[in-house]
């Protein structure tokens, strides 16, 4: 008989919740097979058995938060050979997107049913619901924990695409009391509480202070679509190119790159670039690693690449650590500015704003140009006011006249 027990997540990671088993009790599983999925504090995470042989026993129930170290599953003798359980000398590192066997095989599944994180969206009657219409839901997982409650589907809102109800909604109609029927209450776990966490303890340890400055992106805008133009296949974005001007202000203002430990300021020489992305699962920042080696086209390609991680919810936990300094371009949203929130333990956090024609004085004329407005919050213990300010200058030039970064580069 083996025992395989929740292993090291890593980055301190103590805990996480079962979000779906993929085997039952009798099953046989090859070394290697993904046998459960996992959400920790920052990733969803595929978890692959080491051994092969009968399952005996699942550990923990859908649901349940299990510690680091804690019996997982258990594995007795395969039905078809009688002999122990036979684990991979290749199955030291056992988290998907770490690598475990090089011929890792590929996921089983009991039947021929697809995964939940696959299905397509599809509308379905659940069995019970009391006003009989027709409610968008997905996983089989909302479903049975709507029908182990007793919970009428169709009396919630779906929160998700298309009205798409999630998880999320069914647990926030279970907690909400009787007497407050308008009242939705979301519990924070999982990304939602880690993110709240971290910036709680931001704003408790870091002194932060936060500049700014409104610029003319007239000529970055002209420059972006001649970029863009030439290879309309490959588009780079407006977060890369900002991202790629604060990359080039690091190499001149290298104690923004860097995170206070202990009494030290520590500044590695690479730039782990964190970007914050907002998710179904909420706000995350996932990294991208060694980007002072990106040109403005392969950092807009990761930071793609990257994001389409963060939304479908694969994002490993190799992928949101690392970061040395954080962008945010909250424009999206529509906003101006932000004196947004040190992504702790970094020192500093770029944002851009939304960019709107506004009326600018260029060459002692009055003319309507692109303008945007950038922001800079930095720990005043890695640095003083005159480094945060011309760093940002520096940045705001390169937004004024992008030609300038060829001198840098």
């Amino acid at each position: 008989m083996s025992e395989f027990r929740l292993p090291d997540l890593g980055e301190g990671l103590t805990e996480a919740e079962i979000v779906a088993w993929h085997v039952a009790v009798g099953d046989e599983v090859r070394v290697d097979q993904v046998v459960v999925d996992v959400e920790t504090a920052k990733a969803s995470v595929e978890v692959p058995i080491p051994y092969a042989g009968t399952v005996s026993q699942l550990h923990a129930k859908v649901g349940e938060v299990v510690a680091v170290g804690a019996p997982l599953i258990s594995v007795g003798a395969a039905a078809s050979n009688g002999t122990d359980a036979e684990s991979s000398e290749y199955s030291g590192n056992v988290l998907i997107g770490y690598g475990t066997s090089a011929g890792r095989s590929r996921r089983a599944r009991r039947g021929s049913s697809p995964t939940p994180l696959l299905a397509s969206l599809q509308r379905q009657d659940r069995p019970g619901a009391k006003s009989g219409r027709t409610v968008a839901v997905v996983s089989p997982l909302v479903r049975r924990m709507a029908r182990e409650a007793d919970l009428d589907l169709s009396s919630v809102r779906g929160s998700g695409p298309g009205g798409l109800i999630m998880r999320r909604d069914v647990e926030g109609a279970l907690a909400r009391p009787a007497d407050e029927p308008d009242v939705q209450r979301i519990p924070l776990q999982g990304v939602r509480k880690a993110m709240a966490d971290k910036l709680s303890r931001s704003r408790r340890e870091i002194p932060e202070a936060t500049v700014w400055v409104d610029v003319d992106a007239t000529d970055l805008l002209t420059a972006r679509a001649a970029i863009n133009a030439r290879r309309p296949e490959e588009p780079v974005s407006l977060l890369a190119l900002l991202a790629r001007f604060v990359v080039a202000g690091l190499s001149r203002y290298p104690e923004l790159n860097g995170r206070i430990v202990g009494e030290e300021l520590v500044l590695p020489r690479a730039v782990g670039l964190g970007f914050a992305a907002q998710t179904e699962r909420g706000l995350v920042v996932p990294v991208v690693a060694n980007a002072q080696q990106l040109s403005v086209r392969q950092l807009s390609g990761e930071l793609a690449r990257m994001t389409g991680k963060a939304r479908d919810g694969k994002l490993t936990p190799a992928d949101t650590t690392g970061g040395t300094i954080t962008v945010n371009n909250y424009g999206v949203f529509g906003v101006d500015g932000s004196a947004a929130i040190i992504n702790h333990p970094e020192v500093a956090i770029v944002g851009i704003g939304r960019i709107v024609d506004r009326p600018w004085v260029v060459d002692g004329a009055l003319a309507v140009r692109k303008i945007t407005q950038l922001t800079l919050s930095f720990d005043h213990r890695a640095c003083d006011g005159g480094t945060a300010g011309g760093f940002l200058r520096y940045v705001a030039d390169c937004v004024e006249s992008p030609i300038s970064l060829l001198a840098d580069l």
